[in-house]
């Protein structure tokens, strides 16, 4: 309640939800820190509140974040290239953005005495494979150095899965060649992928953000499916009698199963809220501050996407909840 806040990339679909719900708390203000004045214009003509400040920028540029975090209490860093694909044909804009950028950020809250900076990562920075997953992974390893380094901001990770229906989410693909009735387009059968709802994600990242004292690693508690057989149940529900599954191979970058808590970082996670996990950062000893008595069972041997899959009822269910089906 009346604090100022900034959200770097806030006019991403992750970032109009995350504003929508932080205006219910009673911020003073909500800075919005983005490059495309389109999409700027579009979300201050959809939500319209005055405590919403538009700021036209990029992360790459320090100087330009710098004036952004000026008198800003928290910070949400959600901008980021994070198309697979893209990032793999021009692995040198992801390292500019997603790296470089996360370490302006750094520089700039640490300058300007931001209190907190929670870091929106993702599955794909576990064990990485592709350009997009190794940024990734970097900008973790980037925030939580900044939080020891750090005397008066604190620092902290959130990792999540897919999320329906954000930008490059296969949700909106699925609808569109429903659509337009074409087949649509699976990149091989055994294919799995955790999924959780936006409005869900965004409220656990706004727990994580209230109850990060620096250095952990949010992770929401997501179900995974198989996205074949989310194809199935979008076809079902579509009622199409001519839409069929065509599988067309794995993209350069991309996994056959994601996944979320490593088996190495199994071994510092804690179980303690019905919502997410949390991976613990090291004491100054070097010693973890997970006992045995907190650690998670779930989480044992690590948190695969294959391990987790639902049913094609509980992808329903899902999609349901997330106002994808009637």
């Amino acid at each position: 309640m009346d604090k100022t806040i900034l959200v770097t990339g806030g006019t991403g679909s992750w970032g109009v939800e995350l504003v929508k719900q932080l205006l219910l708390t009673q911020p003073k203000e909500i800075r919005i820190f983005s490059r495309n004045e389109s999409l700027q214009v579009q979300m201050h003509r959809e939500i319209g509140d005055p405590r919403l400040q538009f700021v036209i920028g990029d992360i790459r540029d320090k100087s330009e974040l710098m004036m952004a975090c000026s008198d800003v209490d928290e910070v949400y860093h959600l901008a980021a290239l994070k198309h697979v694909p893209i990032c793999e044909e021009q692995p040198e804009s992801a390292l500019k953005t997603n790296v470089m950028g996360t370490q302006n950020v750094i520089d700039a809250a640490m300058e300007s005495g931001v209190r907190k900076v929670m870091y929106v990562s993702t599955d794909k920075a576990s064990n990485p494979n592709s350009t997009y997953g190794m940024t990734k992974a970097l900008g973790e390893k980037l925030i939580l150095s900044a939080n020891v380094r750090s005397a008066g901001t604190t620092f902290a990770c959130f990792r999540s899965g897919n999320v329906l229906g954000s930008a490059g989410s296969v949700i909106p693909l699925f609808q569109r060649q429903l659509k337009e009735g074409h087949d649509l387009t699976v990149t091989d059968p055994g294919m799995t992928r955790f999924f959780l709802t936006l409005g869900n994600a965004v409220q656990i990242l706004q727990v994580a953000m209230e109850s990060s004292q620096g250095g952990e690693i949010y992770i929401p508690k997501m179900g995974a499916c198989n996205i074949s057989d989310l194809a199935r149940v979008m076809i079902e529900y579509s009622g199409s009698s001519i839409a069929n599954i065509r599988y067309v191979g794995i993209r350069p970058g991309e996994k056959l199963h994601e996944t979320l808590i490593t088996e190495t970082e199994s071994n510092h996670v804690v179980d303690q809220d019905e919502r997410y996990f949390v991976i613990m950062p090291p004491c100054s000893s070097g010693e973890q501050t997970v006992d045995d008595g907190q650690r998670s069972e779930l989480a044992r041997r690590g948190y695969h996407s294959d391990d987790w899959k639902m049913s094609q009822e509980e992808i329903g269910q899902l999609l349901h909840q997330g106002g994808f089906l009637a």
